[in-house]
């Protein structure tokens, strides 16, 4: 079921995740429920922070893309794990340092940041900011200016690789919101912008290619455009920086239709891309740059489930069995979004065949409501347990309180503990920034 044995089935035929069985978390706190490894967490980070180390004598730093799963705990574990985050917008700021998370270490991203976010980010001494548009140079000149600062600076560029994935997620096509082109000029020009600026100093460049990639060529080919950039640069203008950040994407699996990648995988992904940023910054002339990857769906993605207790049953004749469950597209957003495809399995029952075709529908008043669509299931009853897989990343960070449901807290477990790390909401929580106006009195 998952090859790095996160999950497992029990004695009793239960899904257990970190050791944990999923009925007793269930039966503890209730369902909907979103249920995070620590371990398996802890394992990915270490796959990228170690293969760096081994590979370009740890020449660079892995930075989690936290975008993907934000709280509290997720910084704490990144700083023990020795890895950096990148944010992408304030609140993810201030959760990073809330946690403690150390600034220096924190890449701060974004198409569009607003003034305070950018205030906050040079107020708390963040180590990289990302820029992505010639306004954002500028403002960011004159506020780093008034703080008697010098800001480390990233340029987005986009290197026209485009990647094989949905095309929702492609960002590197040259119709995107994200980046200066290479192609068109505008990366070259931008980047002699932001240089000749006094309060910035232009680190190096960021480029990220797409989401759920399995393709190493597409990373490999993303190399060799940005070190012939970094070259270009350096020949025409003198130009010289130190850090080349990738960005990341690597893909994970969600069904059978997807390729399940192991540790030792993960690890092949980023040997290839070292390999080439070695080959080509020799064959350019150029010094080796500090790498920077941004891993986020791969080191949390397989570490997450969510539990469901299914309710009611409808059967349409000669057309489709929906299953409903006590969640829906406020907590599993991605379907409604953009059809993604996920893996079920009946937890109490979990060593059972497949013996129907289903669709697995939420509770929202809304007739795209669905978490799978024609999936293979046992025989499912009301009450049953039912566990979506892979869903630790951009689910939670995608929730919404759509029809006033409550978002499911997260759960963390490890060696069959497991603890809260966001809480269950509550009917207060729905409405306490909620304000009546005197008139309506």
């Amino acid at each position: 079921m998952n090859q790095r044995k996160t999950l497992q089935v029990n004695e009793k035929g239960h899904l257990q995740i970190g050791g944990a069985d999923t009925l007793q978390l269930a039966k503890e706190f209730g369902t909907p429920l979103y249920v995070m490894d620590e371990q398996y967490i802890r394992d990915m980070c270490r796959v990228y922070r170690d293969a760096i180390e081994r590979e370009y004598d740890g020449n660079g730093l892995v930075l989690y893309a936290s975008k993907a799963f934000s709280c509290l705990a997720i910084y704490k574990i990144a700083a023990q794990e020795q890895v950096g985050v990148d944010v992408v917008s304030g609140g993810e700021l201030y959760t990073a340092l809330r946690a403690g998370f150390p600034a220096e270490r924190i890449y701060m991203h974004g198409n569009n940041k607003q003034r305070s976010e950018l205030v906050y980010a040079v107020e708390s001494g963040v180590g990289t900011i990302v820029v992505d548009a010639l306004s954002e140079i500028d403002m960011l000149d004159e506020l780093c200016g008034e703080r008697g600062r010098v800001q480390d600076v990233l340029i987005r560029v986009n290197p026209g690789v485009e990647a094989h994935t949905h095309h929702f997620i492609q960002t590197a096509k040259t119709d995107s919101k994200f980046g200066f082109s290479i192609a068109d000029g505008t990366a070259e020009q931008t980047a002699l912008y932001a240089a000749g600026k006094k309060n910035l100093r232009l680190a190096g460049y960021h480029c990220h290619i797409g989401s759920q990639i399995f393709e190493k060529q597409s990373f490999t080919l993303a190399v060799d455009k940005m070190l012939a950039f970094i070259a270009a640069m350096q020949e025409k203008h003198g130009l010289q920086t130190d850090v080349l950040n990738l960005g990341g994407g690597y893909g994970i699996w969600y069904t059978d239709e997807d390729a399940k990648i192991s540790c030792e995988g993960y690890a092949d992904y980023l040997r290839a891309v070292i390999a080439e940023l070695k080959e080509k910054a020799d064959a350019y002339g150029v010094k080796r740059p500090y790498l920077v990857i941004e891993p986020g769906r791969s080191i949390v993605g397989e570490a997450g489930i969510t539990l469901y207790t299914v309710g009611a049953i409808k059967e349409i004749p000669g057309v489709k069995k929906y299953i409903a469950v006590d969640g829906g597209m406020f907590e599993s957003p991605r379907y409604a979004l953009y059809q993604a495809k996920y893996t079920p399995v009946l937890a109490n029952r979990a060593n059972e065949p497949a013996a129907e075709t289903v669709t697995i529908a939420g509770k929202c008043c809304e007739s795209g409501d669905i978490i799978c669509a024609n999936v293979r299931l046992p025989k499912a009853e009301s009450g049953d347990l039912l566990a979506v897989l892979s869903t630790g990343a951009y689910n939670y960070s995608m929730a919404s309180n759509y029809n006033r449901n409550l978002i499911p807290p997260v759960v963390l477990v490890k060696d069959g503990k497991a603890d809260y790390i966001v809480k269950p909401q509550s009917y207060e929580d729905l409405v306490r920034n909620d304000v009546v106006p005197e008139r309506l009195q």
